[in-house]
């Protein structure tokens, strides 16, 4: 008889959403990270773009290490929990050692 693997109980997470691309600012919360994306808007009536921030709590699945600092892909899902409603798809670039 096999032993039950935990990491197969645990649901593959399906994108159904926009996939976005940002910087892991936190990942202090176990399973969970938060990405910062940069957020680029015209405004016609000045002519003028704007510049803002937007944070996001994402889930990491298993067997992913996630560092500060690193880029990632994040794709928006159903909700995880009060705050989550992503999951960190992959890892573009990884922070470097003297960041």
């Amino acid at each position: 008889m096999e032993k039950n693997n935990p990491k197969d109980n645990e649901k593959k997470m399906s994108v159904r959403g926009m996939k976005k691309t940002g910087v892991v600012v936190s990942n202090k919360m176990r399973k969970t990270a938060i990405v910062e994306m940069d957020i680029v808007k015209y405004f016609p009536k000045y002519k003028r773009w704007a510049k803002d921030k937007s944070r996001m709590a994402v889930h990491i699945p298993d067997g992913m290490e996630v560092g500060v600092g690193d880029k990632v892909e994040v794709g928006e899902t159903r909700k995880i929990s009060k705050t989550k409603s992503g999951v960190i798809t992959e890892i573009i670039k990884k922070a470097e050692k003297g960041e």
